[in-house]
C-alpha cells in the first residue's frame, strides 16, 4: 500500500506539487475569512462589503463548477453543434440576472434584513410557512447539483491520478468541508476569485490542446465523412432539438433563482457595485463556455469509437499521450479540481446557512450569535458527508443531475423571485401553490402520454408562473409599509 503511494507521488510529482500549493492557498484563506467572520451576517454573506471584481468572478466560478469542464464539455462528443446552445443560453441569463435580479435583491435584502432566499421569500410575503418550504427545496435540490460536482471530480483524480474513485470522493470531502467550516463566506469568495482566473486560463489551454490533437480548427468537418458521426454536424442531429433547449433551460436558468448564484448579490458592498461586477461575471462566461462546449466535438477525431459516459471524454483527453503537455495536464487537473471546489464550498454554505436559519431557527429560535456559527459549521460539515455517499455511487450523469437541480429551482422560485421582485401582488397563498404547482409538474411529466414530446421544465416553470399570477392577481396582497417604500422608491 505505502509503496503504491509513493510510486504514485514520484508519477505524478508535478501534479501533487500544484494540488498542495493549492491547498496551502485554501488554508490562508480560511485562516483570513475565520479572522474576519465576526458574526452570523459575515459568515452568511460577507457583511454585504465585498467588492464587484472578487464577486463577479465569484459569480462566474461557482457556476463553472466540474459539471462546466467535464460534464458541459464533454456533451458535445455525443449532441454535436445543437450542445452549442448553451453559450447563448449561459450568457443572456446571467446578464438577466445580474441586470434584472441583482439590483431589486440588493436593496430589498438589505432593508428586510435577510440573509438568505428562503428567509427572503418569508419576509416579501410574510408567510413563516413559505420560508420553511423555500428552505426544504434548496436542501432537496442541493444535493443533486453536489452529487454531480463530486462525480466530476472523482472522474478526473480516477482517471489521471489513478487514485481510487470513492478514495477521490473521500478526500475532496475532507479538503472542502474544512476550508468551508473555517473561513465561510468571506474565504469562499476570495478562493473563488483565484479559481475563476485559473479557468479562464485552463479553458484557453484546454481549448487550444484538443483543437491542435484533432488537427485544427477545421477537422471537425471531417466528421462528416463518418455516418456514425455525420449527425453530430446537423443542428438536431445528434439530439433533438427541443431536447436540448430543455436541458440548457434548466442549466442556465438557476442563475436567476438559485441561492448560490443570488447570494453573490447579497454580499455587494452597494448596488452601484453592479455596474462593475456585471463585467467582469459576462466577459469571463463569453470567453470560457465559447471555448469549453465544443471540445466534445474535437474529442471525436482525437478518442473515436464513442463512449458510453460523456463524463468521462475530458478525463480521457487529459490522460491520452500528445494531447498536452505533462505541466499543462498537471494545470488543467489542478483547475478542474478548483472548478468543483468554487462549487462546493458555495452549494455547503447556502445549505447550511438554510437549515440552520430558516429551519432549525424558526422552530428554536433562541441563540447567540457564537451558537448559531457553531451550529451552522457543524450543517457544513453534516451536508458534505451525506453528498459525498450519495456520490459514491451516483444516480445518474452530470448535466442529467445539474439540470434537474436547476429545473427545481426555476419551477419552484421563479415567480416568487422575479415576480416578487417586480410586481407588488402576492402572498403566500400564491407562493406556496407556485412550489406545489412546479415540483408536481417536474414529477409527473414524464408520465404523461404527451410528455415526451417536451423537456418537463418549460410546462413546470409556465404552470409555476400562471399559478403564482392567478392566485395573487384574485387575493389581498401581504401588507406591509417597508415592501410599499421599496416599490415605491424602484418606481422612481
Amino acid at each position: 500500500m505505502i509503496q503504491a503511494i509513493l510510486d504514485n507521488l514520484r508519477t505524478y510529482w508535478i501534479v501533487h506539487l500544484l494540488l498542495l500549493l493549492y491547498t496551502c492557498l485554501l488554508a490562508y484563506h480560511a485562516w483570513t475569512g475565520n479572522r474576519r467572520t465576526k458574526g452570523v451576517a459575515d459568515y452568511f454573506v460577507g457583511g454585504r462589503a465585498m467588492g464587484p471584481i472578487a464577486i463577479g468572478l465569484s459569480f462566474f466560478a461557482t457556476y463553472s463548477s466540474t459539471n462546466s469542464f467535464v460534464g458541459f464539455s464533454g456533451q458535445a462528443y455525443d449532441w454535436g453543434v445543437t450542445w452549442f446552445l448553451l453559450v447563448p443560453f449561459v450568457v443572456a441569463l446571467s446578464l438577466f440576472a445580474w441586470i434584472g435580479v441583482a439590483p431589486r435583491l440588493r436593496t430589498f435584502t438589505e432593508s428586510l434584513g435577510s440573509l438568505t432566499i428562503p428567509d427572503f421569500i418569508g419576509f416579501r410575503f410574510g408567510s413563516p410557512a413559505a420560508r420553511m418550504l423555500a428552505a426544504v427545496i434548496v436542501i432537496f435540490a442541493s444535493f443533486f447539483y453536489m452529487t454531480a460536482v463530486f462525480k466530476g471530480i472523482g472522474n478526473l483524480l480516477e482517471v489521471f491520478l489513478d487514485i481510487p474513485y470513492r478514495a477521490a470522493i473521500i478526500i475532496v470531502f475532507f479538503i472542502v468541508m474544512l476550508y468551508t467550516v473555517a473561513g465561510g463566506f468571506i474565504s469562499v469568495v476570495k478562493t473563488d476569485a483565484v479559481q475563476g482566473l485559473v479557468m479562464v486560463v485552463a479553458a484557453i489551454l484546454l481549448f487550444r490542446g484538443v483543437v491542435a490533437a484533432a488537427g485544427g480548427l477545421d477537422s471537425a468537418a471531417a466528421l462528416a465523412n463518418d455516418p456514425s458521426t455525420e449527425p453530430l454536424l446537423r443542428w438536431g442531429g445528434g439530439v433533438s432539438v427541443a431536447v436540448a433547449l430543455g436541458v440548457v433551460f434548466a442549466g442556465t436558468v438557476k442563475f436567476a433563482v438559485e441561492p448560490r448564484q443570488l447570494s453573490r448579490f447579497y454580499a455587494l458592498e452597494s448596488r452601484a457595485a453592479i455596474r462593475r461586477g456585471v463585467w467582469v461575471s459576462t466577459l469571463a462566461f463569453v470567453l470560457v463556455y465559447s471555448l469549453l462546449i465544443p471540445v466534445g466535438l474535437y474529442a471525436r477525431n482525437i478518442l473515436p469509437g464513442g463512449l458510453a459516459d460523456t463524463d468521462m471524454v475530458v478525463p480521457n483527453l487529459l490522460t491520452t499521450p500528445g494531447v498536452f503537455p505533462a505541466g499543462v495536464s498537471a494545470f488543467l487537473l489542478l483547475a478542474m479540481v478548483a472548478a468543483a471546489m468554487s462549487s462546493l464550498d458555495s452549494v455547503l454554505l447556502v445549505m447550511a446557512s438554510t437549515a440552520q436559519r430558516d429551519i432549525v431557527g424558526m422552530l428554536r429560535p433562541s441563540g447567540t450569535e457564537r451558537s448559531v456559527l457553531a451550529a451552522t459549521r457543524l450543517y457544513v460539515a453534516l451536508f458534505a458527508l451525506i453528498t459525498a455517499i450519495i456520490a459514491l455511487n451516483p444516480p445518474d450523469r452530470i448535466v442529467v443531475l445539474t439540470a434537474l437541480s436547476g429545473a427545481i429551482y426555476g419551477a419552484c422560485f421563479g415567480p416568487a423571485l422575479l415576480m416578487g421582485l417586480h410586481w407588488r401582488k402576492g402572498n403566500g397563498t400564491a407562493t406556496i401553490a407556485s412550489f406545489a404547482t412546479g415540483l408536481l409538474v417536474l414529477l409527473a411529466w414524464d408520465f404523461l402520454p404527451w410528455g415526451a414530446a417536451m423537456h418537463k421544465v418549460f410546462p413546470a416553470v409556465a404552470l409555476s408562473f400562471a399559478a403564482y399570477y392567478l392566485i395573487a392577481r384574485f387575493t389581498p396582497s401581504h401588507e406591509s409599509a417597508e415592501l410599499d417604500r421599496l416599490f415605491a422608491a424602484e418606481r422612481r
